[in-house]
């Protein structure tokens, strides 16, 4: 590579089940260098099917950060793993001139691309509403409410969550303002590195059927039995992700294993299309079509070698 002036962060974002570990670990090895998760499910050290990490295998090849870096007790922040996202690249830019990041979580990696935006102060009986609201009533109140007030938000935010979705909630209500208008501010950080954002996209047909086919490999690696092991904990963020929740209704009698299976295909399909959604607004991405995931990545190859020099 040519001496550059700043180092450089290879991002490789897109929705669920596209291919990006797979090429995340072929550019790491071709740059001989390592790997940030920005896959917020994937810092969990007690979830391993439900959170599709990388194999055993995969995490030898290449040296990974910032998975099973956490409990699912632990309380994380989008804030703290723009801090320790960050340490890690200065610390790997002292030997290293390229690093690569991937993940689905678009929130986590506007963290790093663009920065965190300063939210106001929230009256604190506003959360407790909200919090009771959701401990009465359940998640649905919540959706309808940010649907009808932030729509924009709605169709990107992880409509599962429901911390992220009384965060936003609490914003709105506080300032009589979209909780979006609050997420546009940070655009002019600057960072110690330069940027090449990837992202990988397919044929949506196609990428419906690789959902549906690794949800069944997950069901057979034995997915029913890890989400039951944490049902005591099933109102943890870490756990009230597309992957567990549906099987926690299972679990409480709501609906038979197959109409569990069902909902854990369509919201599985529903999170990717909320993730093109979010990340086709960012007009920093470099698009690549995978319909061939080998064909795609050589494309992706070639591009980062003119690109890099």
């Amino acid at each position: 590579m040519t001496e550059r002036q700043k180092p450089i962060l290879i991002s490789i974002v897109g929705p669920t089940a596209v291919g990006k570990t797979a090429l995340a670990i072929s550019v790491a090895k071709k740059y001989s260098t390592e790997i940030i998760s920005s896959d917020s499910r994937q810092f969990y050290k007690e979830l391993e099917i439900g959170t599709a990490k990388p194999t055993k295998k995969d995490l030898k090849t290449v040296n990974h950060h910032l998975i099973d870096n956490l409990s699912i007790h632990d309380y994380y922040s989008v804030g703290r793993f723009e801090q320790q996202a960050i340490e890690i690249l200065k610390n790997s830019y002292r030997e290293k001139n390229v690093m690569v990041m991937v993940g689905g979580s678009g929130l986590y990696c506007q963290a790093i691309w663009q920065g965190i935006d300063e939210m106001p102060a929230i009256d604190v009986s506003i959360r407790e509403d909200l919090n009771r609201v959701y401990e009465k009533k359940g998640i649905a109140p919540l959706q309808r409410e940010l649907k009808s007030l932030d729509p924009e938000y709605y169709d990107v935010v992880d409509q599962q969550n429901h911390a992220r979705l009384i965060r936003a909630l609490e914003v709105i209500r506080s300032t009589g303002q979209t909780f979006s208008s609050f997420r546009k501010g940070s655009e002019s950080v600057e960072r110690p590195f330069e940027m090449v954002n990837i992202g990988l996209e397919m044929d949506i047909l196609k990428l419906y059927d690789r959902i549906n086919s690794r949800m069944d490999r997950m069901i057979e690696r034995g997915l029913f039995d890890e989400a039951n092991q944490f049902y005591d904990f099933r109102n943890l963020n870490a756990l009230r992700t597309v992957g567990y929740q549906e099987i926690y209704g299972f679990i409480d009698g709501s609906y038979d294993k197959e109409e569990a299976i069902r909902l854990l295909k369509r919201n599985s399909r529903r999170y990717a299309k909320r993730q093109m959604t979010w990340f086709k607004k960012d007009a920093t991405i470099n698009w690549f079509s995978v319909g061939d995931p080998i064909h795609g990545f050589e494309k992706v190859l070639e591009f980062l070698e003119k690109k890099l020099g």
